[in-house]
């Protein structure tokens, strides 16, 4: 991965984590076992020397958070999971990587705001649908001002796309892979 070699842990049957209850409550399924071709691309996509305090939200499995923990950054991985935190945190131990793995719900993001800025802002298939691009773009500014996007694209992110050009700079950098930057106030 990313010129990388990394060893994961991830749950051997996915059926076997749906749970009807959660998906009742809060409409949860299990998309955090899954490694999704746009979390390897996030991950293909960074650069070989990372530095600074990293974000990644809705890490899921975290390869792109244990990519850029490999390559010098300071990453905290945030995803709503218990089990997507704990698995994320055994698979830093198991592949000698520090970083900072959280349960957080980024509807609800004020921990991560108040440690914020980050330098980089990591993102792999958050927008499943049209609900998420607005909390999203609301949530991006107060995080940091460069943002590594994935997704196989899904019309959530052609809606997202045209929101975040009112204050970002939209580059694709890769297959599946958008950087925003936000742009000054002298731009």
């Amino acid at each position: 991965m990313a010129g990388l070699e990394l060893r994961l842990l991830r749950p051997r049957d996915l059926d076997a984590l749906i749970d009807e209850e959660a998906f009742r409550k809060d409409e949860f399924i299990p998309y955090w076992a899954e490694l999704w071709p746009s979390g390897r691309a996030l991950a293909e996509a960074l650069e070989a020397d990372v530095e600074g305090r990293v974000l990644e939200l809705g890490c899921g499995l975290g390869v792109p958070s244990l990519v850029a923990a490999r390559r010098g950054a300071e990453v905290t991985a945030v995803d709503w999971s218990t089990d997507a935190i704990e698995v994320l945190r055994r698979n830093a131990v198991r592949n000698r990587v520090r970083l900072e793995a959280e349960v957080v719900d980024w509807g609800t993001p004020q921990r991560l705001v108040d440690r914020g800025p980050f330098d980089l802002v990591l993102a792999a298939d958050v927008l499943y649908e049209r609900r998420h691009v607005d909390p999203l773009i609301d949530l991006l500014p107060r995080l940091g001002t460069e943002v590594l996007l994935a997704d196989p694209g899904r019309q959530a992110l052609e809606d997202f796309l045209e929101a975040a050009a009112d204050q970002w700079d939209i580059q694709d950098v890769a297959p599946q892979v958008v950087r925003l930057r936000a742009r000054r106030d002298d731009d």
